[in-house]
């Protein structure tokens, strides 16, 4: 896994753009944080709720984990080397539901609900 196969994933979704923060390549929605390449360059700070974020550590500590910066922010890190590549689009969508602006995610859900309706 590398942060080029995360960032084309996270392009996929409205409104998500190349950004840096820290010095490192990152994901924005709207100026908002949704991802970064963590500066060791071997995992990805990725923005998650606390719930979600305490099932992660509890469920995968091989993939999840934060370090003492991140105890009290909203922000989980996922070792590139562990993580199951099916599961990225799923993490990178609830952070993404986390930043973007209700427009955006009608307009996510819009589009989904006519896929569907489609078949």
């Amino acid at each position: 896994m590398t942060f080029a196969t995360i960032r084309a994933l996270a392009l996929a979704l409205p409104g998500v753009t190349d950004g840096t923060s820290y010095g490192t390549p990152a994901l924005k929605v709207r100026g908002k944080l949704l991802a970064r390449l963590h500066q060791d360059g071997g995992c990805l700070v990725l923005r998650t709720g606390f719930l979600d974020r305490q099932i992660l550590l509890e469920s995968a500590p091989q993939v999840f984990f934060i370090t003492d910066h991140y105890r009290d922010h909203p922000w989980i890190l996922v070792r590139f080397a562990t993580v199951d590549a099916r599961a990225l689009p799923d993490l990178l969508e609830r952070a993404w539901r986390l930043v973007a602006p209700r427009s955006l995610i009608a307009q996510r859900d819009g589009g989904l609900a006519g896929r569907r309706a489609a078949r």
